[in-house]
């Protein structure tokens, strides 16, 4: 819900931008640590979702770690004030030179997604005297039962390492005397909101983790990766994930050995609901069987609704919330798939009227190109 105050000083700003909450963001991560920290559970803040620079400087504060997928990401974590003792580097195409970084930053971990990255981070390390510490990151094949684009998981997509290709696994570490091998790592997707496939993830590690140390590896840190999703259609009821409940799955399924750490890879749960982008309606088009809103922001600046087909909640802030008009709520760039929603309900809307659209904190900012050569928009900030 947005103030009046708020929705004044809205108008005085340029659109379009986006709004951060940071209450409302403080108080997810405070949640979300109280829920973690009674079962002495580890969270790595995901940058992927936001890197916004109070968004990091927020997680830092609390006392997460972070969960990099680039070279950059590490840089942008250290410089940010997390313990390069608390990064941790994902991702299936780590370059030489993102790898080599990570070694003179003396990060925690390299989660690794195949073998032959096994074989280089060896040889890298080597040529530096340096031992990495790895965890190798493997499909459980559990199904997420989320869009096929933010499924990881199954043995057709590309991320990690099947279970055939464990015994492989097992023979290089055998063979790289520069790698320490301290645990395994999961990830099955992203806007899980079926906690059952929570649980199902736990049963597949319990297993996967046996095996391991029945052929003589022990198994220090469980990583079981993210994907807690968020409530995209009722973002201010549900403007904070249950992490109670999700923390409690893994507490009553995940087999944790005496001396093992379980980390956790959150992203979208912890900054999804904070931000919104904040539009104006630069004209109103009336059809015969379409109405169209053209905004002055598009998929420049939130693409989600165009790659992954995904819903955002739309509102008319200088109108309120009485439905009268359905309207296609589009972007202005010059492609037909510049489209937010279709068939929205909205009040009769008109030029200059500020559209929020909701619950985009992540995978929003982040996101953003240049591209019809659109500048990059600001982040406005409510404290």
């Amino acid at each position: 819900m947005f103030t009046q105050t708020q929705v004044d000083r809205f108008q005085q700003l340029e659109t379009p931008f986006y709004f951060y909450d940071l209450n409302l963001l403080q108080q997810t991560l405070n949640e979300c640590y109280e829920a973690a920290v009674q079962y002495n559970y580890h969270v790595h803040y995901a940058l992927k979702a936001n890197f916004n620079t109070k968004v990091l400087e927020a997680m830092q504060k609390v006392g997460f770690g972070a969960d990099c997928v680039s070279g950059n990401e590490v840089k942008a974590a250290i410089a940010h004030g997390f313990a390069n003792s608390k990064v941790v580097f994902a991702g299936v195409g780590k370059s030489d030179k993102e790898i080599n970084a990570a070694l003179d930053a003396d990060i925690f971990c390299f989660n690794c997604e195949s073998v032959q990255e096994l074989q280089v981070i060896n040889e890298l390390a080597v040529a530096k005297g340096k031992t990495a510490r790895v965890a190798i990151r493997i499909n459980p094949n559990v199904d997420a039962h989320t869009h096929h684009y933010i499924t990881t998981g199954l043995e057709e997509n590309k991320f990690g390492i099947n279970t055939w290709q464990l015994e492989d696994v097992l023979e290089t570490l055998k063979g790289s005397n520069n790698l320490e091998f301290i645990g395994v790592h999961f990830h099955v997707g992203s806007q899980i909101l079926n906690m059952d496939v929570f649980k199902n993830l736990c049963l597949r590690v319990n297993e996967l983790q046996d095996w391991f140390e029945e052929h003589g590896f022990a198994i220090k840190v469980l990583n079981v990766g993210g994907g807690l999703g968020v409530d995209y259609y009722h973002p201010d009821t549900n403007a904070v994930c249950d992490f109670k409940t999700y923390f409690k799955i893994f507490r009553d399924f995940l087999k944790v050995k005496q001396g093992q750490e379980v980390h956790f890879e959150l992203g979208r749960a912890l900054v999804a609901q904070c931000a919104t982008l904040v539009s104006r309606v630069l004209y109103v088009k009336n059809g015969q069987k379409k109405n169209f809103l053209i905004l002055d922001a598009g998929m420049t600046e939130l693409i989600r609704p165009m790659l992954y087909q995904a819903y955002h909640h739309i509102q008319n802030l200088s109108k309120g919330e009485q439905l009268t008009a359905t309207y296609d709520v589009v972007g202005p760039i010059c492609e037909s798939t510049d489209c937010f929603r279709t068939d929205v309900q909205l009040p009769e809307s008109q030029r200059g009227d500020l559209i929020a659209i909701r619950t985009a904190g992540a995978y929003g900012e982040v996101m953003a190109s240049g591209y019809n050569l659109r500048d990059r928009v600001q982040s406005v900030y409510a404290e």
